[in-house]
């Protein structure tokens, strides 16, 4: 059977069921293909035939597809939005003036502090089952070059991070997402998973990882315990190996109340887990991250076989980086009680600003983790039809202008092009100054501080211009 292609571009196919899931056809094929409206997957080679444009945000050219939404985008991870911890910078500093190379991997210091943070999280390890990379797509490049060979197929979640499909992509490997269940995001419903590892192999695939997120970006929630084990338990049972995507474990909006398990807890010896440092722990301009591999022969090999792909690629952290991210792993005062206040900052400021989308008449969850929300503008798809928006590339583009920030469509995290879905991240509500932002941190009732009501405010009246019949969303104030 000749296998079809997984990524089609949406406005090529207006199948109502997105390939990969349990209600359409499951298996694609490797011949490279086109990238959907707006979508990039981070490839060096477009045949577009356009000429090149310029980012929003000023980086540089990139291509576009029919002059629609440019195609090497990949939002990044939601930052923090606050000044570097004077403590980080004083280590990175201090470390600049070193000319030697950081190992391949990862130094012993730097493996022993990513031992020490895992072990304090109930998943103890030892130094030869962890790898360290410059950043968390690094690493998981490497661990999708090492498990899935050639003519392999990957499996996700969808909507999942925007950054997870690409890589694997990149290898020519086939991607599928995987339905997740209404409450939250991040893991597969374990029956959709089962029926599309069903239909891909039916059509001659060849599914071995699976890549999920306990506490989940864009939908900024946390599955729940049972759903993770059965979805854990059907993806083992086929034979799946599982990268846990662990980057916003400690960004819990209520820790005390939220039950946060890691795959890895339950299955230690199919998981391999990854943290990218950008979470919770350095800068997203550090780009650090760590590995955990499982302890047991296979795990041995991947990790083997990782630091083979690292090394081809000569991706190594720099010193400095380096130095930085031993320091925030050993989790001292300084480090603990910034990512506690940046925490419950995020957490006030994304219930508001959830408070703010529902109010509007768009549905949101409410988020449990990160510093971002998922919102899906379905039940104001007229007023916006009126204003020219059809998917979720005009959605992007008309919010980012709107409110001055980035506002990526649900079509660059998986979802289909049509739904008019986007995630929200809220450090850009902090202020516009570090003197403002850091206020916003320091404060025990940032949400009254003017510049953070001012742009709940804002983004308030975003919303509510799309439906001029909302009286109520005309006179909502952030909650205090």
């Amino acid at each position: 059977m000749r296998r079809t292609d997984p990524e089609r571009d949406p406005r090529d196919d207006r199948d109502p069921a997105p390939r990969g899931e349990s209600s359409g056809p499951a298996h694609g094929g490797d011949t490279p293909a086109p990238v959907a409206r707006g979508e990039g997957d981070g490839s060096a080679d477009r045949r577009d035939g356009q000429g090149p444009a310029h980012r929003r945000d000023g980086q540089g050219p990139v291509r576009r597809r029919e002059d629609h939404g440019p195609v090497r985008y990949g939002p990044p991870l939601p930052d923090d939005g606050l000044p570097v911890l004077p403590e980080l910078s004083a280590v990175l500093a201090a470390a600049a003036g070193r000319a030697d190379a950081q190992p391949v991997g990862g130094a012993p210091a730097l493996l022993e502090a990513a031992c020490g943070y895992w072990t304090r999280r109930g998943l103890p390890c030892v130094p030869d089952r962890i790898a360290a990379g410059p950043g968390a797509p690094a690493l998981l490049l490497a661990i999708t070059a090492a498990l899935a060979g050639e003519g392999a197929d990957i499996l996700v979640p969808r909507p999942c991070a925007a950054w997870w499909a690409p890589y694997a992509r990149l290898l020519g490997r086939s991607v599928f997402h995987v339905p997740t269940p209404a409450e939250s995001g991040g893991v597969p419903d374990p029956y959709a998973l089962l029926e599309t590892v069903r239909r891909v192999r039916a059509e001659g695939g060849d599914p071995r990882l699976l890549v999920l997120s306990v506490a989940d970006d864009p939908t900024a929630t946390v599955a729940p315990p049972e759903l993770l084990h059965e979805t854990v338990e059907a993806a083992t049972a086929e034979g799946l190996h599982l990268v846990s995507d662990e980057t916003w474990r400690d960004t819990l909006h209520a820790p005390h109340e939220t039950v946060l398990l890691s795959p890895a807890e339950m299955w230690p010896d199919e998981v391999t887990v990854v943290t990218d440092l950008a979470g919770a722990l350095l800068p997203a301009g550090w780009p650090a991250a760590v590995a955990r591999f499982p302890a047991t022969p296979a795990g041995r090999r991947l990790h083997a076989r990782v630091l083979d792909v690292l090394t081809a690629l000569g991706a190594r952290l720099a010193v400095p980086v380096a130095a930085a991210a031993c320091y925030a792993l050993d989790e001292p005062p300084p480090v603990t009680e910034r990512r506690e206040a940046t925490v419950r900052l995020h957490a006030r400021v994304a219930a508001a600003a959830h408070s703010a989308v529902v109010a509007a008449g768009a549905l949101a969850r409410p988020p449990q983790a990160g510093r971002h929300l998922y919102a899906d503008l379905a039940p104001l798809r007229e007023p916006l039809a009126a204003r020219g928006v059809g998917d979720a590339q005009d959605l992007e583009d008309l919010l980012t202008a709107r409110l001055g920030m980035p506002a990526p469509g649900g079509h660059r995290f998986g979802d289909d092009l049509g739904a008019l879905r986007v995630r929200l991240a809220t450090g850009p509500l902090l202020g516009g100054t570090d003197e403002e932002r850091t206020e916003s941190l320091a404060s025990p009732a940032p949400l009254e501080l003017p510049h953070v009501r001012d742009a709940l405010v804002s983004l308030m009246s975003a919303m509510s211009a799309f439906d001029d019949l909302r009286d109520d969303a005309q006179r909502w104030e952030p909650p205090r």
